[in-house]
């Protein structure tokens, strides 16, 4: 029923520090190991809500291998298509400095394993419903590539939520998704905000609606989120959490919200139970991973208001 794609996976590590020393030796305090890439975030966090979900995008080399072993202990189905390339990985460290990320490019797609995927693809929208697309794309694949995988979901009357950031994004847009994800500093640079307030948000993401693009899920960490559509416009009030993880929240509130959506929720509740998902993911040790009864505690927790006017 959910299918979610993860076109650049990667093994992602985060370390966590005491101290970040620049030019030193740093010695980590913990480790955590995940089959990443924001896709593979939130394919864990569905099959811990309780759904059935089916993993595709590429897999290459040993990492690749790693990978599809970990989805296997996990219960997601695997549609990974192998390339020649090598997965990559990518470094998280979080200290009392702050939040450092490095990440790989990623390999490159070759385009017999391009075309192999996209006759993949028609396989999967065949038998789900819902196609969850997230995170950068790699050397190989054309800037535009979700705007044609939305265009052919679109096409069977499926749903499309994506997840990206800059050009992808952008070039995203135009295949009219059913719900575009971005936080508030990726929306800023998609529409050219700087600094923006509150009812200056609202008002782009209602324009991005009027475009043909239904609903437009907008994170603000700390401050909640915004769910925005042509006929409502809702605010998440949050509880504020210590020793946050932010690492795969965005990633699980996008789960959160596609699997109530996918249950026929109201949608002030679907907009909750992505909130709820995103806050237990941050207060988790893994990365893209919630505890069912904590997500159930943060629910009754989370505010939902509904703004008239944008304001």
């Amino acid at each position: 029923m959910i299918a979610t794609i993860t076109i650049n996976p990667a093994i992602d590590i985060r370390y966590g520090l005491q101290t970040f020393q620049l030019d030193g030796v740093n010695r980590v305090t913990t480790v955590d190991k995940t089959a990443g890439g924001k896709g593979l975030n939130v394919s864990r966090v569905l099959s811990q809500l309780g759904a059935e979900v089916t993993c595709t995008g590429f897999l290459g080399g040993k990492s690749g291998e790693w990978i599809a072993d970990q989805l296997q202990t996990v219960k997601l189905t695997n549609r990974f298509i192998t390339i020649q390339g090598e997965t990559r990985f990518c470094l998280v460290v979080e200290s009392k400095e702050g939040h450092t990320e490095i990440l790989e490019q990623g390999p490159n797609i070759l385009d017999n394993e391009r075309e192999e995927f996209l006759k993949n693809f028609d396989s999967i929208l065949q038998s789900n419903q819902y196609i969850v697309a997230s995170g950068s794309l790699p050397n190989g694949i054309e800037v535009d590539f979700y705007r044609k995988l939305a265009e052919r979901t679109k096409q069977k009357g499926k749903y499309f939520l994506l997840d990206s950031s800059g050009e992808s994004l952008s070039q995203g847009l135009k295949g009219k998704p059913f719900l575009i994800k971005p936080n508030k500093e990726e929306f800023c640079k998609i529409v050219g905000l700087n600094k923006p307030t509150l009812k200056e948000m609202i008002w782009h993401a209602q324009e991005i609606c009027q475009s043909g693009i239904e609903n437009v899920l907008l994170s603000l960490g700390k401050d909640g989120a915004l769910l925005i559509n042509k006929s409502k416009v809702l605010q998440a009030v949050i509880p504020t959490l210590t020793n946050v993880h932010q690492v795969g929240s965005g990633d699980s509130m996008l789960a959160g919200f596609t699997y109530a959506f996918s249950k026929g929720y109201l949608i002030e509740d679907v907009f909750k139970w992505s909130c709820a998902c995103g806050m237990a993911n941050a207060a988790s040790e893994r990365t893209g991973s919630i505890d069912f009864l904590q997500v159930q505690d943060f629910y009754t927790r989370i505010k939902v208001k509904e703004l008239i006017g944008g304001e």
